[in-house]
């Protein structure tokens, strides 16, 4: 085993001199190979010497994930164990079962079945508790565990013992090829405005949008606008961004940019195709989840004057991965270069080549972020991401409703309300009326929901620092008084935020009856974003004189 170590790590070592004389560029080259063949050594005399065994696998990964960590968070090694993840990554596809599953104390249960996969035509429902898969108990075994084992090579099968109802059940179920579908939802809102959601920019995201957006166009003459729902929306490949903007600028347009330190992989992105529609008024949605891909279609379409973008500050990613093979089947993924959109300029958030005393990555400081013009004269900056042409407020969620959702209660309510209710109104017309959240809060009456508050945290603090300063006799009584009405504030909270846990609840309700299609097509109807674009949509005049400068 040394001895195949050894001549493993020389020709390794070997081959990444070769390649660091050939491509390394000015002096470096010299200081690469001598840290390079330190490092060899090390890896070796660590192996032969240490007083335990060294996995020689688990013990480069770490290496190579803490060198990677140094650099930014988007450099990532693949192992060939991980392929199948890198393969959900860039395609939105793998094999398996196509369902959501989620962990409660130390149970495995199904969260979701999506519509017409192997999960769903085999007749798993939400609340279904995993006992068993392919024969082995999930007892003391984790949510990631139960998922890699019921993953597999589409084709072959998995059996899965299963509880519902106190009662076993065993299905047998052919694992396919699960294709996420990166546009879950596309439909009319009031007003005759056209709404597409892109959740990822994996392959085909593009066709999909343009396949919806002519859908829409055919199915709904005269159409007044149309929304394009970025929200969420993690990025992904570069050429989709492009080909979406194509479905509304003209060919030949430049979109994107890329510059890196090899320049002759420097790269500039064109439209290619024929538009659908150059002039229908256009929304893009955006909001601080919106990364990469996502940024270069707002961006760009925000630099060309195309659109309007709503919502709130995108997350800033500027930069471009490629992923590249290794040896063994392993992959890397490595950020190559930043990109540039039409006005030149790049939204990269944070610098990673400078950090703080704690080691954190900073932001571009305000004074190096430079301004550019679009299209039409209209400023806008670089170094901080995508800032909307309407600015929504954020929505967060409050304490109790984070406990709601964190301690399960929301989802096994609702895993009660299914067995009562064979059926609800279609999703844009279904509301939780006075007599659902009511059974809902007695359904809460022996549960466990305790929370804390930022004010509980910030009156306990203070009532340690008035100790330490000695404080405490004078101000105890004030504390105990604001102490005291907090709790009784509290006990109202399922009042006070009704509006907010109505809208939890419509939503897991929807998805148990309508699918993941559903819940979406129900949650835009009382969508800030959503209402704000298509006021600005239906506003001819504010729409183009957004748009000028």
């Amino acid at each position: 085993m040394i001895k195949r170590l050894t001549l493993a790590i020389t020709i390794l070592l070997g081959l990444q001199l070769a390649v660091c004389n050939a491509q390394t560029p000015g002096d470096r080259s010299f200081e690469l190979s001598k840290n390079l063949e330190i490092f060899s050594r090390l890896y070796q005399t660590l192996y032969v010497n240490y007083v335990d065994d060294v996995d020689p696998g688990a013990t480069m990964k770490k290496a190579i994930d803490a060198m990677l960590a140094s650099l930014d968070p988007y450099t990532v090694y693949y192992p060939e164990s991980d392929m199948e993840d890198v393969k959900l990554q860039l395609l939105g596809q793998y094999g398996g079962i196509g369902a959501l599953i989620h962990q409660q104390g130390d149970k495995i249960f199904i969260s979701e079945p999506y519509k017409d996969l192997p999960a769903d035509k085999a007749g798993l429902k939400a609340g279904d508790r995993i006992v068993e898969v392919g024969g082995v108990s999930t007892a003391g075994k984790d949510n990631s565990e139960v998922s890699a084992a019921m993953r597999g090579q589409a084709g072959t099968e998995v059996k899965l013992k299963l509880e519902r109802d106190g009662k076993m059940m065993e299905r047998t179920i052919t694992r396919a090829e699960i294709k996420l579908p990166n546009v879950p939802y596309s439909g009319m809102l009031p007003g005759n405005i056209g709404y597409v959601k892109l959740d990822e920019y994996t392959k085909d995201a593009a066709k999909n949008v343009r396949d919806a957006f002519v859908r829409l166009k055919r199915e709904n003459p005269g159409m007044e606008g149309f929304i394009l729902d970025l929200r969420n929306n993690g990025g992904g490949l570069m050429n989709e961004a492009v080909d979406l903007v194509n479905i509304f600028v003209r060919k030949g347009q430049l979109i994107v940019e890329t510059k890196g330190k090899v320049s002759a992989k420097n790269t500039k992105s064109f439209t290619h195709l024929a538009p659908e529609d150059t002039e229908i008024p256009v929304a893009v949605l955006i909001n601080g989840y919106s990364a990469s891909a996502s940024e270069i279609t707002a961006g760009s379409l925000q630099d060309l004057d195309r659109a309007v973008i709503v919502g709130s500050r995108s997350f800033g990613k500027g930069l471009v991965q490629n992923v590249l093979p290794l040896v063994y089947n392993a992959q890397m993924k490595v950020t190559v270069s930043k990109y540039y959109i039409p006005s030149g300029r790049c939204i990269q958030a944070i610098d990673y080549s400078h950090r703080d005393e704690s080691g954190r990555a900073t932001k571009v400081p305000d004074s190096l972020k430079t301004a550019f013009t679009t299209a039409a004269g209209r400023t806008v900056y670089d170094g901080f991401g995508i800032e909307p042409d309407f600015e929504v407020e954020p929505e967060y969620m409050s304490a109790l409703a984070t406990t709601l959702v964190s301690k399960f209660h929301i989802f096994n309510y609702v895993n009660q309300f299914v067995k009562s209710h064979p059926s609800i109104a279609a999703p844009s017309e279904f509301v939780v009326t006075d007599a659902i959240y009511d059974d809902f809060v007695a359904y809460l009456k022996d549960k466990d929901y305790s929370y804390s508050t930022g004010t509980e945290q910030a009156l306990k603090d203070l009532r340690e620092v008035a100790k330490e300063e000695n404080y405490i006799d004078a101000l105890a009584a004030q504390i105990a008084t604001l102490e005291e009405q907090l709790k009784k504030d509290k006990e109202g909270d399922l009042v006070k935020h009704r509006d907010e846990i109505s809208e939890m609840l419509k939503a897991e309700i929807l998805v148990r009856y309508y699918y993941a299609e559903g819940r979406l097509q129900g949650s835009l109807v009382n969508d800030p974003d959503v209402l704000k674009a298509v006021e600005v949509l239906k506003d001819k005049e504010l729409y183009r004189k957004t748009l000028r400068k």
